[in-house]
């Protein structure tokens, strides 16, 4: 046990997290048993270091960060380890990477039941199920995502400033307003390109190579987080990263999936099976026209932020889409999204249409119609500027 401390003082000592995440705000941190999905890469560890710095300070024995890539971990149980650890006075347990550990649920759901006066922290893979599918945590378990950077906290950080988010009634009908307080601060427009480019990780001042770095996180989420959650063998690996870049060179054109099925040499249903796997590892988003449903074919697929778009196709994406893959990704968060058979155009909730792009046009009753323009830094009545979108978290 005193080795986990030393490790968790000499992280907790050296984190220093400038980029301010929505969604620490967002957690209820008197949960007992908090599970933070999140893909790789966008900085689940750092977000949880961060909490206990500000919560905990550096040197408070009731809690304790443990990661289960120790090797310790291979040889010794979990619930043992929350044993010792709660008699010795421990309070709460921040465990990163729960599901490195074999039975991880049955573990958990474990320590819910023998030690009621212990909280766990814990985070994983977008690819495990918390809720649906999962018969240990389903009832105890308060689930939450932590998503890629918004534009309002890439601007955030970028610029010092302290920009609060907006709900998306504000976004519709104060949008002039808001765009014009915004712009007494900063121009964002002179930081939107960037964002698209290198904005979504939280490591763009610090990665060599970004489009790289950014490049090896979607492999290993392909080579282990899938194969390991989904049982898929890794001879099929090659299938997988073929049918991400075909998807990377033809956005966001409605899906041939015989075409896909022929060029990955597989089944039509083999290719649904692994559409549903990238969407889950948060690798693509599937726009369907209608109700979500995996066993139909997808109105249109994207990758799933434009730092993707860059980083794995060798053309250079279109604006168009550039412009889809964002307004999709800041709706995605909150609301339900579906197509409605055109391109460039979205139905949120069911009952709100947004069409993205310059070139579209408001028709007939435009009540509940609106454009997203692209570069554009003030909107007017029903046409709203792409960026401000980006501060709906």
């Amino acid at each position: 046990m005193k080795q986990f401390y030393q490790i968790h003082n000499e992280l907790v000592s050296s984190v220093d997290s400038t980029i301010k995440r929505e969604l620490k705000n967002e957690i209820n941190w008197n949960n007992r048993l908090i599970g933070i999905k999140g893909a790789r890469g966008i900085g689940k560890t750092v977000f949880l270091l961060d909490y206990i710095k500000s919560a905990y300070g550096n040197d408070d024995k009731s809690c304790l960060y443990i990661n289960l890539n120790n090797f310790y971990f291979s040889k010794y149980g979990l619930v043992e380890f929350a044993d010792e650890f709660q008699k010795m006075g421990g309070k709460t347990l921040v465990i990163d990477q729960v599901f490195k550990f074999p039975g991880w649920s049955k573990a958990l759901r474990n320590i819910y039941d023998r030690f009621p006066n212990l909280q766990v922290i814990f985070t994983g893979s977008p690819v495990m199920r918390l809720k649906q599918e999962n018969t240990d945590l389903f009832d105890k378990v308060t689930p939450y995502h932590l998503r890629g950077l918004s534009f309002r906290e890439y601007l955030n950080y970028k610029t010092s400033q302290s920009f609060a988010k907006y709900t998306i009634e504000d976004i519709l009908n104060y949008h002039e307003k808001i765009a014009k307080d915004i712009l007494f601060k900063v121009k964002p427009l002179a930081y939107f390109n960037d964002y698209l480019k290198v904005g979504f990780y939280p490591f763009s001042d610090e990665a060599t190579n970004f489009n790289e770095t950014v490049t090896k996180i979607a492999n290993l989420t392909l080579e282990i987080d899938i194969p390991f959650l989904q049982q898929i063998e890794l001879k099929y690996l090659p299938k997988l990263k073929k049918l991400m870049y075909e998807l990377s060179e033809d956005m966001p054109n409605t899906p041939n999936v015989s075409k896909l099925s022929n060029s990955i040499e597989t089944s039509r249903a083999t290719v649904m099976n692994y559409l549903n796997y990238l969407r889950n590892a948060r690798l693509i988003n599937l726009v369907y026209e209608g109700e979500a449903d995996a066993s139909k074919k997808p109105e249109r697929i994207y990758l799933q932020n434009t730092n993707l778009i860059y980083a794995i196709s060798h053309t250079e994406p279109t604006r168009e889409a550039l412009l889809e893959t964002f307004f999709l990704n800041m709706m995605n968060k909150d609301f339900k999204v579906s197509g409605i058979g055109k391109k460039g155009e979205f139905l949120i909730d069911d009952n709100i249409i947004f069409k993205v792009g310059n070139n579209k046009r408001l028709t007939g009753d435009s009540d509940n119609t609106y454009i997203v323009t692209d570069m554009h830094e003030v909107g007017t009545g029903n046409k709203i500027p792409l960026w401000l979108f980006g501060f709906l978290y």
